[in-house]
């Protein structure tokens, strides 16, 4: 009697540990800080964008200013910003960081390649799960508004905000925020 109640215990004790660790180790891969964020590159390099108490930065990039371009590859004033971000980009490569972030959900990376082809965007483009959350955290903290004007850029050093546009803006302005921003 008592090997009869013991063995179903010790099988049902088993499965249990088994399914929570299988569980909580997948939850473990795929959970990510609310204030982190996993972006993924069109050549699958990723960068972990993280929200600080005074703005947003990207691992790794400490001294660069951050540029978050949020775009969609139909929006005709984010097509003619790539032209202007890609300058910047070439002029400050070692100062500045571009990262644009599509907010068109399940986009293919070849449609993202065809809009840096067509808009020479030579910097930076994510297609990630978490473009969406960063975006809307981005929006947020800028006090936008949940239903915004694209392209809306976002500057930052150092996790500290800097500057804000939204809508089509001249390239001389961007690089004057960026001089400033770096003390130039």
């Amino acid at each position: 009697m008592l090997k009869t109640l013991i063995l179903p215990t010790l099988l049902t004790i088993t499965l249990f540990f088994q399914a929570c660790s299988s569980d909580s180790d997948q939850n473990a891969n795929d959970m990510v800080s609310s204030n982190e964020y996993i972006l993924t590159a069109i050549n699958n390099t990723q960068y972990i964008a993280k929200k600080g108490p005074d703005g947003f930065s990207v691992e790794n990039t400490q001294g660069k200013v951050i540029i978050f371009d949020i775009f969609a590859t139909w929006c005709p004033p984010c097509k003619a910003a790539a032209s202007h971000l890609s300058s910047l980009q070439a002029k400050y490569k070692d100062k500045l960081v571009i990262i644009g972030v599509t907010i068109e959900d399940d986009i293919l990376n070849e449609k993202l390649q065809e809009f840096r082809e067509m808009y020479d965007a030579q910097y930076t483009l994510v297609n990630s799960k978490d473009n969406r959350r960063l975006v809307d955290d981005i929006a947020d903290s800028l006090k936008v508004g949940e239903r915004f004007p694209i392209p809306l850029m976002a500057m930052y050093l150092d996790g500290k905000f800097i500057t804000h546009y939204v809508g089509a803006i001249e390239e001389e302005f961007i690089e004057s925020d960026i001089k400033r921003a770096l003390g130039l």
